[in-house]
């Protein structure tokens, strides 16, 4: 699927979002705010991040199919279409059997709430 460089932007830092929630407990209760954690990392906290999450979060959105897209309608991508983009670029890192399978969840999740944080697709030619 192709998708524009703001587009790209605004998912990596969605999912990097997610993943800053999913390892603070602080801010999964609510006594501190995800975009002020995401400010107070700093410039180069957030380049190193970011760096982190796109070698794994790049090529599978890459991999996914390409999509309808309708003009001021957000992009709905089912979960089936996201696991089996994320199993079909997950390399050796992430093992097999089980520990694969959370892997490819885990991370269809991630993507899943960065794709969420997209606005709706806006067609150049209208």
């Amino acid at each position: 699927m192709q998708f524009t460089e703001a587009e790209l932007t605004n998912v990596l830092k969605g999912v990097a979002l997610a993943t800053l929630a999913a390892q603070s407990k602080d801010i999964r209760k609510g006594r501190l705010d995800v975009e002020q954690v995401w400010q107070d990392l700093g410039g180069y906290g957030r380049y190193e991040m970011l760096e982190g999450l796109s070698h794994r979060v790049l090529p599978a959105l890459v991999a996914l199919p390409e999509v309808d897209r309708v003009h001021g309608k957000r992009l709905k991508v089912r979960g089936s279409q996201l696991r089996a983009a994320v199993e079909e670029t997950t390399g050796e890192e992430a093992g097999t059997g089980v520990r694969r399978k959370a892997y490819v969840v885990s991370m269809a999740a991630l993507i899943a709430a960065g794709l969420a944080g997209l606005p709706p697709y806006v067609d150049p030619e209208k």
